[in-house]
């Protein structure tokens, strides 16, 4: 065989059996080692032939380079010590991919980039991976790298790489993987702690390394800066063209661009009418809400352009919304006026973009660039209608603090149907102020009448003043402290299991000590391996002793003898303090929000309250839900059937005196007067007393006088006398009398002969008859 078959033979196997060229290949045996292409050993073919194989080899391996210079073919060792990174544990785990464009027009525009990033998995088989054991993520193509918030498959890979799943992450370049370098340095961190290894177009990284990491971040760092720089352009040259009034921009309903890109009126009539009409009602009623009601009820519909979906910018109707009427009177564009930078945008934590009013004076405002619907004092005008318009609906009512009002709940109450938050009304009773929960956003959004629920407080405050009371009972804060005690209990155990450990530590860094103070000095063998032992012993007696200190320091305190004492007599004085009628309601609202943070009502049946307190438990309860005006001056049925059974033997008067004397009182707490019952006979229909006396068979004064013929006055002479016995009717001293058992006297019969004592009702142990 030619010496040069030999060389390249020998170069072959070794580069196969070792596949490393840390050692040194095995030397030449002809000194045509290093063999210049235009030898005579070469023919034409077997040169191209040659050029090929050792060209393969080094793309193959990787291991070598190839370097053409003046027609020679030199082989160089690559660099080792980025092979010495790659161990079998990491040829033991995955090798994932990632590929990522920035945008969809990225995707289809740059696909050599792309192919250029797949690319890679030849680098992954060159560094030992075999295609099986390679991923491929690329369900991030068409997303940006500035947050991994919306990139599911980089969220994919930094879940792997916790887990110890990849050996090695391969990207094209850092912006790949990440643009941000909260995201990237996480990585970074999860790379070095699971012993995963990075690998770009430049070369192989070990985050774990220092050196590495330092490059590492540096390249994020500036992969970070490069997206801020073109971020600063763009945004500059928005706000040069804005300060131009040249930016084209999405307009509101009513305007559309013409082929000049300028701002014009939406040529649609009817739009134009919609937007006029609309000006012209405000101006008219002063209101949104009155705008939004009056196109309810014309049955109105108002145009709204779409801004997103398959159908995008076109014109639909719908149903005008308090919203959409707010954003319309606070748009300048309506008054010809060009306007940018009117919110701001922050990205939050979680990756998704909360937006913030700005206020006007930081506006890019150009007045006049366009054709308006009103003039732009109308809009000033229409705002300052607006802002004292909602005074009652700011954001101080939202939420505020605690204030004078008698309502307990003010600020707290949370609508169980709709989630906003409740308003306060107050009605007076008996000269008091009686508080109200309602909620009407939802219907005053879509411009309907009635409210979404109201609740009357003062049921509701009493049932939370209550509970408010016996969370702050001394049996509540006695269970309370018993659970402390027995905490304290069990912090004692295992602060008594802590210092056997630091005592158990200590003793064998005590027989560590003496075992080395023991062995002979000039027996370096077993003085070097006893002093590492008691040094490590040492180590473990100040661990144990950190610990130990740390974990005191975290248990809770236990409360002594006085501050029981003190919370005790605090518990007893609460419910006289909270019912003390000198107490504020501010004051008591402030210890309320102190313990609850708010409360949710729900109108059904029952008023269903969900209450959360601070710290997050929670207590349901339902309340009956308060009864109406007629329910309230209702008289109870029981009263009625008392009444109804005294007519039979009393009067109103009568019975009204026996009522007051148990102690019965009306619906309105007043005393019973005879005209009172006389008004409930009425009412629920009850027979008199004369026709249930007449029912009995009893006689009228003028039913006896016929039937003895005598005059009627003699009747009640008669009766006078105790000849009859009469039943009272009324008050007014009207009688029926029963039928006698002996004859009554003769006419002109002495008067002495038939006189007896006369009976009267007073008398009478019956009460009610004569």
């Amino acid at each position: 065989m030619p010496g040069w078959l030999g060389t390249i033979d020998s170069v072959i196997r070794a580069s196969l059996s070792r596949r490393t060229m840390d050692a040194p290949l095995p030397k030449p045996a002809d000194p045509l080692a290093e063999c210049s292409i235009g030898s005579p050993w070469f023919s034409g073919v077997q040169r191209q032939d040659i050029t090929t194989l050792l060209t393969s080899l080094v793309l193959s391996t990787r291991l070598v380079d190839p370097l053409l210079t003046d027609g020679r073919i030199s082989v160089m060792p690559m660099n080792s010590e980025a092979h010495q990174k790659i161990t079998a544990a990491h040829l033991s785990r995955m090798a994932y991919l990632y590929v990522r464009q920035s945008t969809l027009r990225q995707v289809f525009e740059n696909t050599e980039s792309t192919k250029r990033q797949y690319g890679l998995r030849d680098r992954a088989v060159a560094l030992g991976w075999p295609l099986d054991r390679i991923v491929v993520i690329d369900s991030d193509l068409g997303q940006s790298g500035a947050s991994a918030a919306d990139r599911e498959g980089f969220q994919r890979l930094v879940t792997e790489v916790s887990l110890g799943r990849v050996g090695i992450v391969l990207g094209l370049e850092v912006s790949r993987l990440a643009r941000n370098n909260t995201d990237w340095h996480r990585l970074l961190e999860l790379c070095a702690l699971g012993d995963t290894l990075i690998l770009d177009e430049d070369g192989l990284y070990d985050p774990a390394h220092f050196n590495d990491r330092l490059l590492l971040g540096l390249k994020g760092t500036m992969s970070e800066a490069e997206l801020h720089v073109l971020r600063a352009r763009l945004r500059g040259g928005i706000l040069s063209r804005a300060r131009r009034g040249e930016l084209k921009q999405m307009v509101p309903v009513g305007f559309v661009h013409d082929v000049r890109d300028c701002v014009i009126m939406d040529p649609d009539a009817q739009v134009q009418a919609a937007v006029r009409l609309f000006f012209d009602t405000f101006r008219r009623t002063g209101s949104c809400l009155a705008v939004v009601k009056e196109f309810y009820a014309k049955d109105l519909l108002f145009p709204r352009r779409l801004r997103s979906g398959a159908h995008k910018g076109e014109l639909v109707w719908t149903e005008l919304l308090h919203c959409r009427a707010r954003q319309i009177i606070h748009n300048p564009r309506y008054a010809g006026a060009f306007v940018f930078g009117r919110t701001k945008n922050r990205r939050l934590p979680n990756g998704k973009y909360s937006s913030r009013q700005v206020p006007s004076e930081d506006w890019i405002l150009l007045r006049d660039t366009h054709p308006g619907y009103i003039s732009w004092e109308d809009y000033l005008s229409n705002l300052e209608r607006v802002k004292g318009n909602a005074l009652a609906w700011s954001s101080e009512r939202h939420h505020g603090p605690a204030r004078e009002g008698p309502a307990l709940l003010q600020g707290l109450v949370i609508c169980g149907a709709c989630g906003e938050r409740m308003s306060v009304r107050y009605h007076s009773h008996r000269k008091a102020e009686i508080p109200s929960y309602w909620c009407g956003r939802r219907p005053m959004h879509r411009g309907e009448i009635g409210l979404c629920q109201t609740i009357h407080g003062g049921a509701l405050d009493a049932a939370i003043g209550e509970i408010l009371i016996e969370a702050m009972t001394p049996l509540s804060i006695e269970v309370a402290l018993g659970v402390q005690q027995e905490l304290a209990t069990r912090q004692e155990e295992a602060d008594r299991l802590r210092r056997q450990h630091v005592e158990r530590a200590k003793y064998e860094a005590e027989l560590a000590q003496r075992r080395f103070l023991k062995v002979d000095p000039d027996n370096r063998l077993v003085a070097d391996v006893l002093e590492a032992d008691w040094n490590a012993k040492l180590r473990a007696i100040a661990a144990a002793q950190e610990a130990y200190d740390k974990s005191a320091a975290a248990d809770v305190s236990v409360v002594n003898d006085t501050e029981r004492a003190e919370l005790m007599a605090l518990a007893s004085d609460f419910p006289r303090l909270w019912r003390d009628p000198r107490t504020k309601m501010k004051d008591k609202k402030r210890m309320l929000r102190l313990l609850i943070d708010d409360v949710t009502l729900t109108k059904g049946d029952t008023v269903h309250v969900d209450i959360r307190f601070v710290g997050g438990a929670t207590r349901s309860l339902d309340l009956p839900l308060p009864k109406s005006c007629v329910v309230l001056r209702t008289t109870d049925a029981a009263v009625v059937q008392e009444i109804d059974r005294l007519i039979d033997t009393y009067t109103d008067k009568e019975i009204a005196d026996l009522l007051n004397e148990r102690g019965v009182r009306t619906v309105v707490t007043t005393p019973w007067t005879a005209a009172r019952i006389g008004r409930l006979r009425h009412i629920y229909q009850l027979t008199d007393r004369r026709t249930r006396l007449l029912a009995q068979g009893l006689l009228t004064p003028e039913d006896v006088a016929t039937r003895y013929g005598v005059v009627i006055s003699t009747v009640h002479l008669w009766r006078r006398r105790g000849l009859l016995r009469a039943h009272p009717v009324n008050d007014r001293g009207d009688f029926l009398y029963e039928i006698p058992q002996q004859d009554l006297p003769a006419k002109f019969a002495h008067k002495l002969v038939y006189q007896v004592d006369p009976v009267t009702s007073s008398s009478h142990s019956g009460r009610g008859a004569v």
